[in-house]
């Protein structure tokens, strides 16, 4: 077993994807999570594998850039990286971040285009899944995020800033409800308890929400006047529709069993870019709606504006980029893995009277075989784990001139752009897209050409 040193003080001077601090510690690199460079700090240290990783105590001195953060729970709250800095400050710490990865695999001789802020910093997020919990000291019954370091603890999130204020109302009726009742969070470790996540989506456009409250089948609580207390609420937007999920599963992760209407739809719209989409409980959406209008501005940006061209959208989820596209291109081509997001993606485009846009349901890996037509142009927008290994030879084989490859993690990005460039293609653009202000994580848009020998 390696022997972990304790309280060990040292300066961050440099900082990693993801989101870790470097620090020097007797002639050890030591990386810390929730670090940033400036600061000095504690840290227990332990080596892990070849590296030597610390588990952060104190912040002895903060960086001299530092804020007060707007947010009071920040610290506590698992869910935000960056409140303690400006938002300048931290756009410069991603880009760092994205760069160093790209230079690290070898990806050089590119046009960096920049990275491109995020329109709102605040109430930005359509989307929150909340926990039920307790805060790990009095019992009391809590909602919101897991606690920073804590599997099991949770903060409540009623002041959360990154969210619109009804959902923090939200947030708080569904709480107060709940604490005036006999039921129990449910336990990760033990497995009882009824109370697991509340769910809440709420248009940024539109403004419409759905609320979703998960529990277990063993719910004993009447929660029809939970129902009209949420109707009640004086808010901004407006509650179209709500629901109360049974999951009795063991995995943390929101998913139904069965799900009952209390009140009103099972889906909401939004709009994105003058086009309208149609969004259920489980659709997949990109959580900044005001973001993705830059990101997929910048997709459309990278691949151009040839009419005649025929594109195929690689992991296409609900089809948002497909329909974008579609104005700019002969015909659009989308493949997803998951049958649900593929009908909604149908429907979206009936929606939006889009007749030049395919959808087929099915693996990439597998179904990029049974394609007949010659793409001009690829989009790829994979899973955080990046593309399967098979699935990029298969991509590769295709012959397009050129690719496009959206990326929400910057390290699984790196290691296909190599293959990429193994493979007789050249990254000629690279921007950041910031759609998650306040944490770590950055999408990146990369432009590919084919070589021509």
């Amino acid at each position: 077993m390696s022997k972990k040193y304790l309280d060990c003080e040292f300066k961050i001077t440099d900082i990693e994807f993801p989101n870790k601090g470097i620090g020097i510690w007797e002639d050890k690199k030591v990386a810390v999570k929730n670090t940033i460079p400036g600061q000095t700090i504690k840290a227990d240290v332990k080596k892990k594998r070849k590296q030597y990783e610390g588990r952060l105590r104190e912040i002895v001195e903060k960086a001299p850039y530092e804020i007060e953060p707007e947010c009071t729970a920040f610290g506590k709250c698992g869910g935000c990286t960056y409140q303690n800095i400006s938002y300048e400050k931290e756009l410069e710490i991603k880009k760092k971040m994205v760069l160093d990865l790209l230079n690290k695999a070898g990806i050089k001789d590119y046009e960096f285009k920049g990275i491109k802020a995020s329109p709102d910093t605040h109430c930005y997020r359509n989307k929150m899944e909340f926990s039920f919990g307790d805060n790990g000291e009095a019992g009391e019954l809590c909602l919101g995020m897991r606690k920073r370091e804590s599997n099991y603890e949770v903060v409540n999130a009623d002041v959360c800033n990154i969210v619109h204020s009804d959902v923090n109302k939200i947030l708080r009726c569904v709480l107060d409800f709940f604490r005036k009742t006999d039921e129990k969070f449910y336990h990760k470790r033990t497995h009882k308890g009824t109370l697991r996540h509340l769910l809440v989506r709420r248009g940024h456009f539109t403004g419409e929400i759905l609320v979703n409250i998960v529990t277990t089948s063993e719910l004993k609580a009447d929660i029809m006047p939970l129902k009209d207390e949420l109707l009640g609420l004086d808010i901004k937007g407006e509650i179209i529709g709500i629901s109360h999920i049974i999951n009795d599963g063991v995995a943390d992760v929101v998913k139904a069993d069965k799900i009952i209407n209390l009140y009103g739809k099972d889906h909401f719209y939004e709009s994105l870019l003058g086009l309208k989409f149609k969004i259920s409980t489980f659709s997949f959406f990109q959580t900044n709606s005001a973001g993705a209008e830059v990101l997929y501005s910048t997709v459309r940006d990278f691949a151009g504006y040839d009419k005649n061209n025929v594109i195929f959208d690689l992991y296409c989820g609900t089809g948002t980029i497909t329909q974008l596209m579609s104005p700019v291109a002969e015909k659009v081509i989308g493949i997803e893995i998951v049958d649900e997001a593929v009908e909604a993606a149908k429907v979206n485009a009936e929606l939006n009277n889009i007749d030049n846009c395919q959808f087929i349901a099915g693996d990439v890996l597998n179904m990029v075989d049974g394609l007949d037509e010659k793409p001009d142009l690829i989009i790829l927008d994979p899973p955080r784990e990046g593309i399967h290994p098979k699935a990029i030879t298969k991509i590769i084989d295709f012959g397009a001139d050129r690719l496009v490859y959206v990326s929400c993690k910057a390290s699984s990005l790196a290691k296909d752009l190599l293959v990429f460039e193994e493979n007789g293609y050249k990254v000629e653009k690279v921007c950041c897209v910031d759609m998650f202000p306040r944490t770590y994580h950055v999408e990146t848009v990369c432009l590919l050409s084919k070589v021509i020998s």
